[in-house]
């Protein structure tokens, strides 16, 4: 299976033709056609396309049109706002407000520790060093560097919106 889509095969035959393109779609990490989505969970184009024009309506995937074909791919705004909604649920303020400031401070100590601005800029000092084990530690900590960098503006999303996301919250129970 290709490296842009995660199905896991191994329950394929007990899946319904619906819950192995759902799974499928939620996995894509670059727009695809129907058709491959059909081959790739073994159903019909017509099928696929029923599935993924439910998930479009969902706000799960988004339709993209490239020259004559329909693409699908994950909605990658609305994936963001149900993250946030997620953290605002599951976690109070001083934890979100703890977790940034953990993030921010390891970004920082990251830069001043290795005198760089960026992941890119401590990936590219590796060229300037010859210990393996130094070169090793540089390549995780660029590679946790950039998932916080992804992170960092989710939890400060979801802190600043806490308290109108938690009245909302409370009035729909």
């Amino acid at each position: 299976m290709p490296d842009d889509i995660q199905n896991n095969n191994s329950g394929h035959g007990s899946m319904t033709r619906g819950e192995r393109i759902r799974a499928a779609a939620r996995t894509l990490r670059t727009p695809r056609t129907a058709s491959w989505v059909a081959t790739e969970t073994d159903v019909s184009t017509k099928t696929a396309q029923k599935y993924l024009n439910q998930l479009v309506e969902d706000n799960v995937l988004r339709k993209v049109k490239q020259g004559d074909q329909t693409l699908y791919c994950v909605d990658q705004l609305m994936a963001t706002y149900r993250e946030v909604a997620a953290l605002q649920r599951e976690h109070s303020r001083e934890e979100l407000t703890s977790a940034l400031e953990s993030m921010r401070t390891k970004i920082t100590d990251w830069k001043q520790s290795y005198d760089v601005e960026t992941p890119g800029e401590l990936r590219a000092s590796i060229a300037d060093v010859d210990d393996v084990d130094e070169i090793e530690v540089r390549r995780e900590i660029a590679s946790e560097w950039e998932h916080l960098a992804d992170r960092v503006p989710v939890v400060r999303a979801a802190l600043n919106e806490y308290d109108w996301a938690t009245k909302r919250d409370a009035i729909s129970t």
